[in-house]
């Protein structure tokens, strides 16, 4: 597995890594010792770096990824876990409680030390608390040796640009924006790099979409939106190829991006994902399914409290 650079933090992360809600039965019930053995499979075939939040399965994700790690050397994976969001509408970026979440995490995770701490979903809560309270409690828990590396996540790209411009973090997670219908995380990444911070993509099948099966019948994505993809997905059937495989692989294909998180507890899905980032996006099919995105390229949807939403795009 190819790995890159995490912006300025020196871990070298795998270019495909693993995104751990399924483990809390997020889209689908799950047996644990499906969700362990995933991860095992992942860890075998080079996937070094990990994402989980104690707000996937109300800390069921964290529980079973921790019963997961057991016996693997500290040194063979990067763990990454948020503070913040505990419940689809439960936001608490106080530093009491962010402090608090760290060491429940650290136990349900049964390890000592965090190498990436995230603020989950920020455009839920005020930047000023973030910005002057969340992320000074977060490097106070560094300083503890808690965590080594601390990083902001969410799916408005303004908020990137407004934390970014007032202090210092060493990554951010993007989510649904680096994908074939939405490409505009590319706008902020010469930002990013000038700032040094590590960029994290997730998601590059937006939440569904980009799959034979279609959108769930809870996506956000507009109409308009939904139906390009099903044109999408026909258009890479007759060609005789699979739209999830060109979306996870265009994801993947871009050097600025360390790594891209793919969600999954399906062994099968795994093995698939590991090897269709091991080849780049054919270039011909690449070019006629962005065609028929272009209509409603980076279209996107809002996200949080209104004023953190400035998207050009928005349904």
């Amino acid at each position: 597995m190819q790995t890159r650079l995490l912006g300025r933090t020196g871990l070298n992360v795998s270019v495909l890594s693993l995104g751990a809600s399924p483990l809390g039965s997020v889209f689908r019930n799950i047996d644990e010792s499906e969700g362990i053995r995933t991860v095992h499979e992942a860890i075998d075939l080079g996937i070094n770096f990990i994402d989980v939040s104690p707000y996937y399965g109300e800390t069921q994700a964290e529980t079973v990824l921790g019963k997961a790690l057991k016996g693997f050397p500290r040194d063979s994976y990067i763990l990454a876990t948020k503070v913040g969001r505990y419940g689809p509408d439960r936001f608490d970026f106080s530093a009491e409680r962010v402090t608090r979440s760290v060491d429940e995490s650290l136990e349900r995770l049964r390890v000592d030390v965090i190498d990436v701490i995230q603020c989950h979903d920020i455009e839920f809560g005020s930047p000023n608390q973030v910005i002057e309270e969340t992320i000074p409690a977060l490097r106070r828990v560094r300083e503890q040796g808690k965590a080594r590396f601390i990083g902001i996540t969410g799916l408005p790209l303004k908020i990137f640009r407004e934390v970014l411009s007032r202090t210092e973090v060493d990554t951010i997670l993007s989510y649904c924006r680096y994908s074939l219908n939405d490409a505009s995380l590319e706008s902020i990444i010469p930002f990013l790099k000038e700032k040094g911070v590590g960029i994290i993509s997730a998601s590059p099948l937006s939440m569904g979409l980009l799959t034979e099966r279609g959108a769930p019948v809870w996506h956000p994505a507009p109409d308009a939106l939904k139906a390009a993809a099903r044109k999408a997905a026909e258009h890479c059937r007759e060609r005789g190829e699979d739209l999830s495989r060109l979306a996870l692989q265009f994801a993947v294909a871009n050097p600025d991006i360390a790594t891209t998180l793919v969600g999954t507890a399906s062994l099968e899905n795994l093995k698939k994902n590991v090897e269709w980032a091991q080849s780049p996006p054919d270039p011909e099919l690449l070019n006629e399914v962005r065609e028929i995105f272009r209509p409603v390229q980076n279209l996107t949807w809002p996200s949080g409290r209104p004023e953190n939403n400035d998207e050009a795009r928005l349904v």
